[in-house]
């Protein structure tokens, strides 16, 4: 295993940051690119990062990595320092108040117009060329901020992968999947392995997140070539929801570590027996029917049901109390579908999201995703 160190630009004089990635197996097959906690504290992924770093190792020992394995174990060196009044805030850059996993920069007109002359009808061909123009058209991004280093980084590590892991977790939940539509299919496989109880799906979900930053730009030069060239959709990039916050064990994470191994094995990436393909537990929706379910009122916040739960339109999912009148607000599911997360604060304000559920029907527009 190889250790690469990333220097972040600088913000102040005296301080410099630094992001690390361990590299595993050789180039020239199939990568796989694994990070961890891009939500700095969104714990659960730098625990599984953990179990996975000494599986890999014993793996490289025994020579059974066939392909390149990127594991980068804390992804926010930035998010990871914000602290305010002991608490971790490790969702939102605090100098700007960007969300850590939104604004990837896109380089599909570059990449198009650097690669057409080259394309032809060999899919293999075609996805090398591409792969070699997107690295460079990264690379050569601008980055004047620190934050924005940060980001070219990780998509300088991440964009010519076969496989793309973002590592995360939801406040409480049940494991669940986010990937582009085009991802599906082959999305389908770690599903299975992962126990993944719903895999939302859509195709451009809005403000360009990390895992759709890296596997659009096959749907897109498809859609701008048309059946001129043979471009398949070259990457699976998933945003993994490792259940809820505090769900942080060894026994889950080694679990979840194994699941991700087998899965890499199912792929080809690791050398042996590949283990069979285990049974759905879940199935895959739009994210346009995934629910935000807004407290209307302001109080405590008590819930009914668990996640996990399947509900039915009408359902009374929460209460919110208030304490100076005793009123008692109902909070409702909308739709018939998975209840599979809940934010872990107990009081509400008005507007607030507490809730998703998971309808097999797409029913909103515009900007799919939460702050």
């Amino acid at each position: 295993m190889a250790i690469q160190t990333h220097r972040l630009i600088s913000p102040a004089p005296g301080t410099q940051r630094e992001l690390i990635s361990l590299h595993y197996g050789q180039t020239g097959g199939q990568k796989a690119y694994i990070q961890a906690s891009l939500h700095a504290d969104e714990l659960p992924g730098m625990l599984v990062a953990y179990h996975l770093r000494k599986k890999l190792d014993a793996l490289q020992a025994a020579g059974r990595i066939s392909g390149e394995v990127i594991l980068v174990p804390m992804a926010n060196p930035i998010g990871l320092s914000q602290h305010l009044l002991y608490m971790h805030m490790g969702r939102f850059e605090t100098q700007t108040g960007e969300n850590f996993n939104r604004h990837y920069p896109e380089q599909t007109e570059a990449v198009a117009a650097a690669v057409e002359a080259e394309l032809n009808g060999d899919a293999a061909h075609n996805v090398k060329v591409i792969r070699r123009e997107l690295k460079k058209a990264v690379d050569a991004s601008p980055a004047h901020t620190e934050l924005q280093s940060q980001r070219r980084i990780l998509m300088s590590l991440s964009c010519d992968a076969d496989i793309v892991l973002d590592l995360h977790c939801d406040a409480q939940a049940v494991m669940h999947l986010y990937t582009e539509t085009p991802c599906w299919p082959e999305c389908d496989a770690l599903a299975r392995f992962l126990r993944s109880r719903v895999t939302l799906l859509a195709q451009d979900s809005g403000d360009n997140p990390f895992d759709e930053a890296c596997s659009q730009i096959w749907w897109k030069l498809k859609a701008k070539f048309g059946e001129r060239f043979a471009i398949p959709q070259a990457c699976l990039s998933v945003t993994v929801e490792l259940r809820g916050a505090v769900d942080v064990t060894h026994t889950l994470a080694e679990q979840d570590a194994q699941n991700i191994i087998d899965f890499l094995a199912h792929r080809g990436l690791i050398s042996g027996d590949s283990p069979a393909l285990p049974e759905a537990v879940g199935d895959a929706r739009p994210l346009a029917g995934s629910m935000p379910i807004k407290a209307t009122t302001t109080g405590v916040l008590s819930f009914l049901r668990e996640v996990g739960e399947t509900v039915q339109a009408g359902d009374v999912l929460a209460h919110v109390i208030c304490p100076i009148s005793a009123t008692v607000t109902e909070l409702k599911s909308p739709v018939d579908g998975l209840f599979f997360a809940r934010d872990f604060l107990r009081f509400a304000t008005a507007g607030m999201n507490v809730a998703k559920v998971a309808g097999k029907e797409a029913t909103r527009t515009g900007k799919l995703l939460s702050a």
